[in-house]
């Protein structure tokens, strides 16, 4: 009789012990689907990515600013009654773009004057040495919603002589993987396109330009390249372009 009784509570516990596992591996398994997979999580993007000319060295002469070369990765749609007119879509954007440039240009031109160095401690650098980004004027400024884009942005921009070099982003992206993106392009189009011969090199080079942003800025995503990377992408980056 005690025997049986001594089995009888061990088979109720085994139950017991088996509908708990049971039950905590239910909850585990809906925790699991309901938690986001890092597979799942928002790649880091840029909005656009642009070249223009600068004059912002103290005793430079003024004059307009003109974007040479732009590209948007994830246009906006326009806000007035939902129009789909893909002319107006693309002057828009023409007008953000711009927008953009000029104030990249003023960001410049305050950053010399708050170095207090003269125009002859500013040195222009010819085209055929070699480029150095190290010490290059740089920033990073916010534009507001609806200026001139519908939601705020992030601008990070870098002037090397006569040419700006800026890149639009969302305003929570990670501005230290946005920078070295910004100095990887310039150098990279700097050197394989030899753009400081003129501005006007840039307009005629749009399409060796796509080339080094489609390795470097695939579809506008930012991304995180050591030194192994960069080497095998230049490599890649010369082989289309030599062609």
């Amino acid at each position: 009789m005690y025997n049986q009784i001594r089995i009888l509570l061990f088979t109720v516990f085994c139950i017991f012990m088996t509908g708990l596992l049971l039950l905590l591996s239910g909850r585990e398994r809906r925790r699991r689907q309901q938690r986001p997979s890092c597979r799942n999580w928002p790649a880091s993007m840029a909005h656009a990515f642009l070249i223009h000319n600068v004059r912002c060295r103290p005793g430079q002469e003024a004059g307009p600013c003109r974007v040479l070369y732009s590209r948007v990765f994830s246009p906006e749609r326009l806000d007035e009654g939902g129009c789909q007119d893909a002319e107006k879509q693309r002057l828009r954007r023409k007008e953000q773009i711009l927008a953009v440039a000029r104030q990249a240009e003023s960001a410049c031109k305050l950053y010399h004057q708050a170095s207090g160095k003269s125009p002859s401690e500013h040195p222009l650098q010819l085209p055929d040495e070699p480029v150095s980004l190290q010490d290059a004027p740089s920033g990073v400024f916010r534009l507001p919603p609806g200026d001139p884009f519908c939601e705020e942005k992030t601008v990070l921009w870098l002037a090397v002589h006569s040419l700006g070099f800026a890149l639009v982003c969302g305003p929570h992206e990670n501005l230290m993987l946005a920078e070295s993106t910004l100095r990887l392009l310039a150098k990279e189009l700097l050197d394989h396109l030899k753009l400081l011969g003129s501005g006007s090199d840039v307009v005629l080079k749009g399409d060796k330009a796509e080339v080094i942003l489609g390795r470097f800025l695939p579809h506008g995503q930012l991304r995180f390249l050591n030194d192994q990377f960069v080497l095998s992408l230049e490599r890649e980056a010369a082989a289309s372009l030599g062609k």
